[in-house]
């Protein structure tokens, strides 16, 4: 069974696929899955992740902070630099000002909580993804505006007690409840582990065919260059956030790591944003494509190092 669950959990960019695609075509058989749904989904997969954790991890992270610091620099350097490049080199402002400043404002967002599934599937470093996801987080609520303001010339808000609260309940609570199960409940954790990475994947599988199917008319009837931005700017963010990594001199599991924490934007809080800021424009359309393509180029990757790793378990 636990084979079963493996190679299920394996396939998570087949399932990504087909699901979008349905999704375009069929909406409603996911749009049901949003609002609630979403924030205790991913309560569920932290909670699945926390309990593969110890506290030792966690420690060994702490007590060497030189990945973190990489990782923060990267996320908040490369990819706010790929959002306005991106957007120049396709002259988004040629189609509409508001879509360049929608692709910078959310280059300039932290990482998201599916970073962190991403990274587990992975199999790379959890609990460094899930420092740096919190991590960049609370900086964003100086950054994010900052970071926005001098590439898009315009200043956004951020609510950070609002932003503190949900990166709380969303991770930190389920990750420290699993932490403290596997601490205490050993047993039972262990009879949990095979089964939470394919609970991981049909939650993230159905947030992100939601997120296809809300937007489904504007993603439809979008030009060539709108579709292509967001995918330079992941694809950019992968790939520059582990060469940076490996440059100077990570590890392999903490460089995929930040490739991926790099990579994988809160695609959520920059929609929000958007709307909130920029209302009656399309700033809001390159942060709803931008949650599908990180979530599909990043399970591409997840799906592409679990099985690498796997096979020099077996080798």
């Amino acid at each position: 069974m636990s084979l079963l669950f493996s190679r299920l959990t394996a396939a998570f960019p087949l399932w990504i696929l087909l699901c979008s695609g349905l999704a375009l075509v069929r909406p409603e058989w996911f749009t049901w899955f949003s609002g609630s749904y979403i924030v205790w989904g991913l309560a569920l997969i932290m909670l699945g992740m926390g309990i593969t954790l110890s506290f030792a991890d966690f420690k060994g992270v702490v007590t060497m902070p030189r990945a973190g610091f990489i990782g923060l620099g990267c996320q908040f350097v490369i990819m706010p630099l790929l959002g306005w490049g991106v957007g120049l080199l396709l002259r988004l402002s040629e189609i509409d000002p508001s879509l360049a400043v929608g692709l910078i404002l959310v280059a300039c967002c932290p990482g998201g909580t599916a970073s962190n599934v991403v990274t587990y599937l992975a199999k790379a470093n959890v609990a460094l993804s899930v420092l740096m996801t919190v991590a960049s987080t609370f900086a964003a609520i100086a950054l994010t505006p900052l970071l926005t303001k001098w590439l898009a010339g315009t200043l956004v808000e951020v609510d950070a007690w609002g932003l503190c609260r949900s990166t709380v309940v969303v991770v930190l609570v389920p990750v420290l409840l699993g932490l403290v199960l596997n601490h205490l409940l050993p047993s039972l954790t262990r009879r949990l582990t095979p089964v939470s990475p394919l609970v991981s994947v049909i939650a993230i599988v159905l947030i992100v065919a939601s997120i296809i199917g809300q937007n489904r008319e504007i993603i439809l009837q979008s030009g060539w260059r709108l579709l292509a931005a967001p995918a330079l700017l992941h694809l950019g963010g992968f790939g520059l956030g582990y060469a940076a990594a490996r440059l100077l001199r990570l590890p392999e599991v903490d460089s995929r790591t930040i490739s991926i924490e790099v990579g994988m934007q809160n695609s959520g809080l920059g929609t929000h944003l958007a709307n909130k800021h920029f209302p009656g424009t399309l700033a809001p359309v390159p942060c709803a494509i931008s949650a599908v393509y990180h979530c599909l180029i990043g399970s591409l990757l997840a799906g592409f190092w679990r099985l690498r790793s796997e096979r020099k378990q077996e080798g």
